[in-house]
């Protein structure tokens, strides 16, 4: 009889133990020891001030978003994760349940807002992952590196949708300079990204390790995994890394969580009325938002809005070509008219002088062996056609500003046969 009793004991206890909660990735960490990640701290009306979101967002209308938050068991959310169809894995633990009641609680509103911003990026995402055969839940990446916003530029100053690095970004073709910044290109930028995670995926083979190296640098997660003994999974590894690291894939595997339930969590996307197509021209010359925006007809805050790349409203053509990107009904009025858009308040809105000349005082007028300029015997020198002043000058080893002043020139015209006097 007792041991009847002992067997029925083990059993309840197994059974007990097979139906509780489990953690599949089980990590004693303390609270205050993991950093948010930066899109986690955006707040709503930053994210609302884009054009984008201005005009093509009904914020409020037929939106069901609620104040209650449902609650859920652990095991609730682990059958959840289960689910999604993914290749990475996506285990769960405390830290990730933290992730989770953060974006379906006090986030929530900021849900709202990714969901439909989703709408102008996903396609383009899933386009370029595919095209590398990677995991298309990694399009869910910029919902922690930006929280979908093209213009995010972190402390550290990383910048655009994927959060690059000026030297990572120009490793991976993207042009970083006073005028152009590539990393805010959504498209260009996208296709970097999946080839720097293809790239990181061949050297490390777990996609966990590629998702914290993407956030710390492969140099980091290289050192953690020597401080842990040659550890390779991202959770052994975890108390090795940077704090925002260690909060990093959690936040991933509740950013994947929450863009696929999120109606269980009473959140509904704002609602989107999706832009009108789109297309490029080829600019080859310096241009100006403004000459596009007055001669097509377009508002300048969409075109600053569909080109976050430029970012002093200026596309130096004249460096090499550049793409701008335009609504579909105004690329056509762009090409019968570039001449005269390129021409187009072009001194007022592009003011680059060429040459700059400076009036020197008559003390510093002197040559090497000290004597004065323009005192002597001239050269009597007959122009020819082609000749600039720049040239004669340079021939002749004089200044152009002196041939002026000898000649009693007010500008730079020659006209040929005409002479000047030369003082050597």
């Amino acid at each position: 009889m007792r041991m009847k009793r002992v067997r029925e004991i083990g059993v309840l206890a197994l059974l007990l133990w097979m139906s509780a909660p489990r953690m599949d990735a089980q990590i004693v960490v303390a609270q205050d020891s993991i950093d948010l990640p930066p899109s986690m701290t955006y707040p709503l009306d930053s994210l609302l001030s884009d054009w984008k979101a201005k005009s093509y967002l009904q914020i409020g209308k037929d939106c069901s978003t609620s104040e209650v938050n449902p609650t859920f068991s652990d095991s609730v959310y682990m059958d959840r994760l289960a689910r999604i169809p993914a290749i990475i894995e996506m285990p769960y633990n405390d830290i990730v349940r933290k992730f989770i009641d953060m974006y379906t609680g006090r986030l929530r509103n900021q849900v709202s807002f990714m969901l439909s911003a989703a709408n102008f990026y996903m396609p383009t995402f899933e386009e370029a992952l595919d095209a590398y055969g990677l995991p298309l839940e990694l399009k869910y990446l910029p919902v922690i590196e930006s929280a979908l916003n093209p213009n995010a530029v972190s402390r550290a100053g990383a910048s655009g949708l994927w959060q690059f690095m000026i030297g990572t970004g120009k490793i991976y073709g993207l042009e970083s300079n006073s005028l152009v910044d590539e990393r805010r290109d959504p498209i260009k930028s996208t296709w970097a990204a999946a080839r720097y995670l293809k790239e990181m995926y061949d050297i490390y083979g777990d996609w966990n390790l590629v998702i914290a190296a993407y956030n710390c640098g492969p140099g980091t997660i290289n050192k953690a995994i020597r401080r842990a003994n040659g550890e390779t999974d991202y959770w052994k590894i975890f108390n090795y890394l940077p704090r925002e690291t260690r909060g990093y894939v959690p936040a991933f595997i509740a950013a994947n969580y929450v863009m696929n339930y999120y109606c269980d969590h009473n959140i509904c996307p704002m609602v989107t009325n999706i832009p009108a197509a789109t297309d490029t021209v080829q600019v080859n010359r310096p241009l100006h938002f403004r000459q596009v925006a007055d001669l097509c007809h377009v508002p300048i805050e969409e075109i600053r809005s569909l080109n976050p790349q430029y970012k002093k409203e200026i596309i130096p053509g004249n460096n090499h070509p550049y793409a701008l990107r335009l609504p579909l009904d105004a690329v056509s009025g762009f090409i019968d008219r570039e001449d005269s858009i390129y021409a187009y308040h072009a001194d007022e809105l592009l003011n680059r002088r060429r040459t700059v000349q400076v009036e020197e005082q008559a003390t510093t007028r002197r040559h090497r062996h000290g004597a004065i300029a323009g005192k002597g015997t001239p050269i009597r020198y007959k122009i020819k056609n082609g000749d600039t002043l720049s040239t004669i000058a340079g021939k002749f080893g004089v200044r152009v500003s002196d041939i002026q002043r000898w000649n009693g020139m007010s500008n730079t015209r020659l006209s040929a046969g005409k002479h000047l006097n030369i003082y050597k």
